[in-house]
């Protein structure tokens, strides 16, 4: 009946009355009045929210803790003498939603509370703010929202629970000690973990330490975990309540984010075995949970003293942690909700004792008392203010003291889950052991190794071994052509140009060495001489080499193709208008050169690959680079001196097609230049264009690169001075110009020497003709003069008119035969044709005594 009632008028004489009259013994009424003798005189009430179930039941220990420290403050004659606490408790559910329809309860139904004792941070936020309006102190025990610590907005709050930015130094200092400069955060979105992750970005910045992922959700996390895990984060800050860290755990065990990979960091004041405990909201197992939160570690106060120190209630934290789990009736502390947090709300109830007890003189000196608290009296709550404010005691929690914002100052504790059970780490900066024993700490991101590939050494050192015998060979091409500079037959090859074509030729297989060299023989600063090297080199390789032998044939083209100027070909083939013309075709090379590397030099640029995974559970990735030289536009440059060098190569390929006919005296050797300018043109066309798409492969794009100029510089050389040197050597034809003038002075110039032969020749294949001719008709006329005298003798009469007609006159003139020339006699025809006038004048006989008609036309043939 008077457990709930107020004081006097539970123990009135009235009531003790009402006991007797009502018909009880005299023991119980003796009994009640002793009870009635011990009470207090005025009760004070604290109005508490205790969250049972929700994000963080912290109310099933923290409850009964609030209750043990009540009962030991009510027994105590020298704390509020006069007054009893009593405590009036709901159930939050962790809602603040909840909360406000609690809270109106509270200030509008009786009895008045001096006091109100919220838990979580959300309902603590919402009571703190409105509290003011009423002039009530409020006193939480398990709030960790860094926005309640704004004096300014929540004048009247004090926490036994420090705020969670005092965690935040002390993973700043994890983070430095294990040289972690990358990290990244995953929180549920709500105003506690908000404010938090704030502070503790802005404290990562100033230890320049980078957030490099930060992933927030509301109920579900499964695509918060999946962008972790896709953006390789590795030491992770989780900021939730413990219901979502079990979902939250159940993505990590999907995507396996969990191992020694990976470091998360959690909020140390879940239960210990919370993830163990059922929940329907997930669909893993206990075993699974169990695996992917293994490792994991915890930053939370110390809330139990470790010290063995009998505080304001007289007991030590050990006694207390007995008596605790005994009132909890056998529940297993590790899954009772807030079992952590009960020293802090024991100590809550402490120091509001405490507190209320230090007011009671100031209060008393100006006329008030306790008692006369309502919502409208600020006097008594600043005294209560300032006393809190003033508060300093030795409590089972530990050293129990307030900052200005009125949140506790107290240690840190971190803890790692090693084998199922949580091990300490370090308490307040003071290291116990290392983070990840015997393997040392993770790295916080995936490490990549930054590799170059370079050149195959064998590859380079076989292709330099052709590229110096091809050098050898041109210097015994340009050796030989020198020295026989003065034979006839080298002078007709214009010595010079070929010359030039030598050395060309060693350029180009010379610029093979500086494309072979990377950053393996180089430094880096050196590496744009080398670039230098390459441009230069097999540029001007190829303007002489190509130039010279596309003079050679421009110039046949243009002085044998021209029909009015046949007869006067040779001063045409004037030795400076051909150097002239290589001249020209370097010097562009040599301008276009300059002004790229005056306005665009070459430079170093690094060409990054896919990362690969090297072998084994490694944690780190290879990435592959490959120095290249560029320019800023080097495709245009590329651009500019591919169109020119492919317009010449196509040119030069047209030119040899058309002059593959023409023999000329002063080039002799043009026909071997275009072969040689076909297998350029070809090999050229074919390598830009592939070697532009190997540009990333270096062995196959060197080796594609340098087999080309190797052939192209080889094939020039051999077409063109093998020949020369075969033909010298074989035909010992070493003798100088003055000689060789001294044996041909009869012939004007080689092309008459050749007509003259090729005129004798014709003259025999006639006569031989003739020859023939005149035995046929020989061997006709037998045939002939045998037949006549078959006839004579088968036919007399035809014998007697025949010596008639032989006395008639010769045939008038007829149409001479071939051959005949007017006014002149037999002895002007060649002797071979004597015999033919002897045929011609048989066959006029014939004709005239019309004997045997048929036999004309074999005469004739």
């Amino acid at each position: 009946i008077c457990s709930g009632a107020v004081t006097q008028q539970c123990c009135s004489p009235l009531v003790l009355q009402a006991a007797v009259n009502a018909g009880q013994s005299s023991v119980l009424a003796s009994l009640f009045f002793s009870f009635c003798i011990g009470l207090k005189d005025y009760a004070l009430y604290i109005g508490a929210l205790f969250p049972m179930s929700g994000g963080w039941p912290g109310g099933q220990a923290c409850l009964p803790a609030a209750q043990m420290a009540l009962e030991l403050v009510n027994n105590r004659s020298d704390i509020l003498p006069d007054y009893e606490l009593e405590l009036i408790y709901y159930d939050s559910m962790c809602d603040p939603g909840e909360a406000t329809k609690i809270l109106y309860d509270l200030l509008y139904t009786d009895p008045i509370k001096i006091v109100l004792m919220p838990g979580c941070s959300s309902v603590s936020t919402l009571v703190a703010e409105a509290a003011r309006m009423w002039n009530l102190i409020v006193f939480s025990y398990g709030s960790s929202s860094p926005a309640l610590s704004n004096r300014q907005r929540f004048p009247t709050f004090f926490r036994t629970h420090p705020s969670a930015t005092l965690h935040n130094p002390t993973r700043v200092h994890l983070f430095q000690k294990w040289n972690w400069t990358k990290i990244a955060t995953i929180q549920q979105t709500t105003e506690v973990f908000t404010s938090t992750l704030d502070d503790l970005e802005q404290r990562v910045k100033e230890a320049g330490i980078e957030i490099s992922v930060r992933q927030s959700f509301l109920t579900d996390p499964a695509v918060a975990v999946k962008n972790l895990k896709r953006q390789d984060a590795r030491i992770i800050v989780g900021l939730f309540y413990e219901t979502e860290a079990r979902k939250v755990f159940c993505e990590v065990y999907k995507e396996k984010l969990y191992g020694k990979k990976y470091v998360w960091f959690l909020i140390g004041w879940y239960a210990d075995n919370w993830f163990k405990i059922k929940d329907p909201a997930i669909n893993c197992s206990v075993e699974d949970m169990t695996e992917a939160v293994e490792g994991h570690v915890t930053t939370e106060i110390v809330m139990l003293n470790p010290e063995i120190v009998r505080g304001v209630s007289n007991l030590t934290s050990a006694e207390f942690v007995a008596q605790l789990t005994s009132r909890l009736g056998g529940k297993n502390p590790e899954e009772t909700g807030g079992f952590q947090e009960a020293p802090l709300a024991y100590d809550a109830v402490w120091a509001l004792a405490l507190a209320l007890n230090k007011t009671v003189t100031p209060l008393h000196a100006k006329g008030k008392r306790l008692e006369d608290f309502n919502y409208n009296n600020k006097d008594i709550t600043k005294e209560i203010y300032r006393a809190l404010n003033t508060s300093s005691f030795e409590g089972v929690s530990g050293h129990v003291v307030f900052d200005a914002q009125g949140s506790r100052m107290a240690w840190t504790l971190i803890e790692q889950l090693q084998g199922h059970r949580f091990s300490d780490l370090c308490v307040s900066h003071r290291p116990l052991s290392i983070l990840c024993a015997g393997a040392g700490p993770p790295a916080d991101h995936t490490r990549v190794i930054e590799k170059f590939r370079f050149l195959s050494q064998k590859l380079f050192i076989s292709v330099s071994v052709f590229a110096g015998l091809g050098i050898l060979l041109g210097i015994m091409c340009l050796t030989f052509n020198i020295y026989n500079s003065n034979v006839r037959y080298i002078q007709n090859s214009q010595p010079y140009l070929n010359n030039i074509t030598a050395v060309g030729c060693v350029l180009a297989l010379a610029a093979i060495f500086p494309l072979g060299i990377d950053g393996q023989h180089v430094k880096e600063s050196q590496f744009p001489v080398v670039c230098q090297f390459r441009l230069w080199l097999l540029g001007l390789g190829f303007s002489l080499a190509y130039g010279s032998m596309f003079t050679k044939i421009w110039w046949v083209h243009t002085v044998f193709t021209k029909k009015d100027e046949k007869k006067d070909r040779r001063k045409h083939l004037e030795p400076w208008k051909l150097y002239t013309t290589v001249g020209v075709l370097v010097a562009v090379d040599v301008l276009s050169l300059m002004i790229w590397q005056i306005v665009d030099p070459l430079h170093i640029t690094v060409e990054k690959f896919t990362k690969e995974a090297p072998k084994g559970d490694v944690d780190e990735l290879i990435q592959p680079q490959l120095q290249h030289c560029s320019s800023k536009k080097m495709n245009t440059w590329l651009g500019v001196v591919y169109g020119y060098k492919g317009l010449l190569l196509l040119l030069g390929i047209f030119l040899a097609y058309e002059t593959k006919s023409i023999s000329t005296e002063k080039i002799n050797d043009h026909r071997a230049v275009g072969m040689a300018i076909y297998n350029v043109a070809v090999l050229c066309m074919i390598t830009a264009p592939v070697t532009m798409i190997l540009s990333s492969q270096q062995d196959a794009s060197f080796a594609f690169a340098s087999l080309a100029i190797i052939f192209s510089a080889y094939i020039t050389l051999v077409v063109l001075f093998v020949p020369k040197m075969r033909r010298l050597i074989t035909r010992g034809e070493w003798q100088s110009e003055q000689q060789d003038t001294l044996t041909t002075r009869l012939s004007v110039n080689n092309n008459d020497e050749e007509k003259s032969r090729q005129l004798e020749r014709e003259n025999r294949e006639l006569q031989k003709i003739i020859q023939e001719k005149e035995e046929r008709v020989t061997e006709l006329r037998n045939q002939l003069a045998e037949r006549e005298a078959l006839r004579s003798r088968r036919r007399p009469s035809c014998q007697n008119q025949n010596q008639n007609h032989s006395s008639l006159p010769p045939p008038s003139k007829q149409a001479e035969p071939p051959g005949y020339m007017a006014g002149s006699d037999q002895a002007v025809l060649p002797p071979s044709f004597s015999n033919s006038s002897n045929l011609y004048q048989g066959e006029s006989k014939l004709s005239r005594n019309h004997c045997h008609n048929s036999r004309l036309p074999l005469l004739y043939k």
